[in-house]
Formats: structure tokens, C-alpha cells, sequence
């Protein structure tokens, strides 16, 4: 099993578990745990803010305790509520000459450092080994050109790739001097919309607010800035995001919030497309009637397959017939759903074409490159395409599955398990990154009981 302790590295993952394969037609009430996007925006704001605040609902999953175990590491108190999910969180002086410790979490990786940048010393910031090749220069090279010391290296792990003076990748330091002026600068985020949003939760605390202007050629992921403008707003802060590419925050105070965090709707997409596999229905209680959240075209894509979706009061209902239709999609808003959709893809009556993700590359792992091959080692077709899939659906057996330490790999082959005997999902508890318990949560909805993440 993968550890799940923050600040520090995962163990040896467990043998590969056996996916259940539905021998009927799903009837089965879901309740997915808090959004990870949301949770880790909230937490840094939080951190932030002018006072003490709350986050109910809250994920907790190894993602989400490493951004805890950081905040804490730089001065917040961050404590537990009478659940797990419910976090008090206490703003304090921002502290340097301390480790961060990001795992494989891209949020910790990339919105802490503008933070970081307003502690009163060094912070050095490391990862899982899969988390050493995952691109942070435009958020680097961003906080250099605003005046702050980016070093290459970060305690015992040496120099970033051995020689390299300016890093790219973990280990770094970023050494604070309790504030930053602001300004404006350019970032390419063609690799990630996270480089945008770290830069603009951290923005009002700046002496001058920040303007951020992007420059690459594609921006990915375009909800969830969106996500992160309307959660600075929510918190007092002033946003204008009027012009295409350019987000101006002006400097002042976040506001302490009492807040409800809403449930994670990508993390809820693998088990409603069960519906569309299995037959029968799967229903998802809490889905918001409004929402930033790219998991917000679940229900039209899961539509477009081949299912029905209806939506009473909070309740998202999937049906399907176990009947699954081929599908040619742009997913650049929600690349996160790409690995649901291929495996979906792969259980098709004709072949299907997922556009618009070539910046999965950079995700967990490369995501293209580990979806062409799993989907191929289980007797498919699919192949890579300059920015994204091709899969043609052929007869699928049993093989092992890999994820690659990345949690939506692993969702994929449990999906891709429910028709095809003998799928190996490798190291399934990689799923505690964003999903505790998902094995367990699966395998409860199979057996059409309500079942409730944790």
C-alpha cells in the first residue's frame, strides 16, 4: 500500500488487486468525498487569511494532507473538527528555513512556492521521485523575474538534475524575505493552469497585488482558473480577469470563511460511468446545481456514450444499458477526465478520438503514453496523437494493468475491469492521493449498496 503520511515517501506498493467484474446491472447510491481542487485552494486561502477559518466537507487524502502537513510547516494551525473532514485553520506568521514536502501533488508543488516566497527565510521544497520530472519552471522563472532568490536543490537532495543553476524541476528552495512587492509578469502555462493559479492565491498579500499574463500558445484546464478566481472572490479578494489570458489581483486582505467544500465530481465520473459498463443506475447525492469544477461535464460526456443523466434536487443519477458508444471530444477544459473516457473508450461499439490533452504528458505520469500502452496490453488499439487519443476497440482479455503511481490510471483499469475478467489493477491504494478507500468504495457499489467515501 502506498503510504499516505505526509513528509513522507510512499512504501512499496501492495500485490495487484483483482478488478470486480459486474456480473449485473448496478443499482447503487455513491457518496463522493470533497473536491481536491477545491479543498487545496481553500486550504492555502485559508492560510492566508485575516483570521481564523473552517473548512467542512473537506477531502482528506494524501493530496490534501501533505498541503496541510506544508501550511503547518510554514506557520498555519491546521486542526482536525469532530471529523476528519472538518479542518480549523488558525493563519500565522509565515516561517522559513523549512522543508515542504509535495509527494506527487501537483497543487502543493505549484501553489506553494508564491507563498513561500512571503516567509521570512528559506523553504525547500522536495517530492516523490515521479514528482522530480514534473515541469515547474514557469512558476519559478515567474517569482525570479518578481525579485525572489530561486535556488536549485533542496537539503540532502542536491542540485535539481545534478548541475542545473536555476531549477526546473524538484528539489528547490525558495528563500523568502517575509514580502514581495508584486507587480506584473509573463508565465507560459501551457504545460499546467495550475503555474496560474499558485501564482494568483498568494497575489493579495503582495505589496502590490500581481498582474499575470499568460504567454504560451494553449492554456489547459481554463475551469479550473475559473475555479480559482471565484474562490479568491468568494474570500473578498478583487479579480479581473476581463481580458483573455491576463488576470490582475489587487493587493488586500483575505477574508476568514466558514466554508463547505463540494464533493470531488471527477472523482465521482469513474463510478457513474460504471453505469454505462455494468447497466443499471448509479447515483451521486451532492452534485452542485453550480459549479467551476471541470467534473461538471461528466453527465453530457457519460450522455454522449450512450447513458441518460438526470439530475433530482443534489442527486445526479447515470443509467446505462451496457452499451457503450464511441465518442470524438476536446477535453482541454477537463483533461483530468481523459482516463475515464479512454477506458470507456475501450469498451466501445466504434472508435473514439479524445483531442485537446497533449498536456497530460506532464501529469502524474505521462498519461498518453500510459493509457495508449495499457489499453494496448489488454488486447486494444490506441494510439497517441499529437495532442491526445485515437482508440479503436477491440477484444479485451486480462493482463495486469499499470498505473504508474498516477490514481485516474488506476480508476481506468478498475472501470476497464468491470467487463473484461482477470484485470490486474497494480498498486490500487495509488488512489489514495485523491480517493481513500476506493477499492473498498468500488466494490460496495457492486454490490448495490449506499456506499460513502471518507
Amino acid at each position: 500500500m502506498t503510504s499516505t503520511a505526509p513528509g513522507t515517501r510512499p512504501s512499496a506498493p501492495a500485490p495487484a488487486w483483482e478488478a470486480p467484474v459486474a456480473t449485473g446491472a448496478l443499482d447503487a447510491v455513491v457518496e463522493v468525498p470533497g473536491s481536491k481542487s477545491l479543498t487545496n485552494r481553500l486550504l492555502v486561502l485559508a492560510a492566508l487569511a485575516d483570521g481564523p477559518g473552517m473548512l467542512r466537507g473537506a477531502l482528506r487524502s494524501r493530496d490534501a494532507d501533505l498541503m496541510i502537513a506544508a501550511l503547518r510547516a510554514l506557520g498555519a494551525d491546521v486542526v482536525e473538527g469532530d471529523a476528519p473532514s472538518t479542518l480549523h485553520v488558525t493563519p500565522g506568521r509565515l516561517t522559513g528555513d523549512v522543508d515542504v514536502f509535495t509527494g506527487l501533488a501537483g497543487t502543493v508543488m505549484r501553489f506553494l512556492p508564491p507563498v513561500a516566497a512571503l516567509a521570512d527565510g528559506p523553504v525547500r521544497f522536495d517530492g516523490d521521485p515521479q514528482a522530480r520530472v514534473r515541469p515547474m519552471l514557469p512558476v519559478l522563472a515567474a517569482l525570479h523575474a518578481l525579485g525572489v532568490d530561486v535556488r536549485a536543490g533542496a537539503g540532502e537532495g542536491g542540485p535539481a538534475h545534478g548541475t542545473q543553476d536555476f531549477p526546473a524541476h524538484l528539489p528547490f528552495t525558495v528563500v523568502g524575505t517575509g514580502a514581495l512587492r508584486g507587480g506584473s509578469v509573463d508565465v507560459d502555462a501551457s504545460a499546467s493552469s495550475q503555474f496560474v493559479s499558485g501564482l494568483l492565491l498568494a497575489a493579495a498579500r503582495y505589496d502590490e497585488g500581481l498582474t499575470v499574463r499568460h504567454i504560451g500558445a494553449t492554456l489547459p484546464s481554463l475551469p479550473h482558473i475559473a475555479m480559482t478566481v471565484e474562490t479568491l472572490r468568494e474570500v473578498g479578494v478583487v479579480v479581473d480577469d476581463s481580458r483573455d489570458g491576463i488576470w490582475h489581483v489587487a493587493p488586500g486582505p483575505v477574508a476568514a470563511r466558514d466554508v463547505r467544500v463540494e464533493p470531488d465530481l471527477s472523482n465521482a465520473a469513474p463510478f457513474l460511468a460504471a453505469a454505462l459498463v455494468a447497466g443499471g443506475t448509479v447515483a451521486v447525492p451532492g452534485w452542485p446545481a453550480r459549479t467551476t469544477q471541470p467534473g461538471a461535464m461528466v453527465p453530457d460526456l457519460l450522455t454522449r456514450m450512450g447513458g441518460s443523466a438526470r439530475l433530482d434536487g443534489d442527486v445526479l443519477r447515470v443509467s446505462g444499458t451496457g452499451q457503450v458508444r464511441g465518442i470524438d471530444v476536446d477535453l482541454r477544459a477537463a483533461g483530468e477526465l481523459a482516463p475515464t473516457i479512454a477506458a470507456l473508450a475501450a469498451l466501445a461499439d466504434s472508435p473514439s478520438r479524445l483531442r485537446g490533452i497533449g498536456h497530460l504528458r506532464g501529469h502524474e505520469t505521462d498519461r498518453l503514453a500510459a493509457l495508449a500502452a495499457e489499453i494496448t496490453r489488454l488486447g486494444g488499439r490506441a494510439e497517441e496523437t499529437r495532442d491526445g487519443l485515437v482508440i479503436t476497440p477491440r477484444p479485451l482479455h486480462g493482463a495486469t494493468f499499470r498505473t504508474y503511481a498516477d490514481h485516474r490510471m488506476a480508476t481506468s483499469g478498475a472501470l476497464i475491469g468491470l467487463r473484461v475478467p482477470g484485470v490486474l489493477v497494480e498498486d490500487v491504494e495509488t488512489t489514495a492521493k485523491t480517493l481513500p478507500g476506493f477499492a473498498g468504495l468500488w466494490t460496495s457499489m457492486l454490490a448495490g449498496s449506499a456506499v460513502e467515501g471518507r
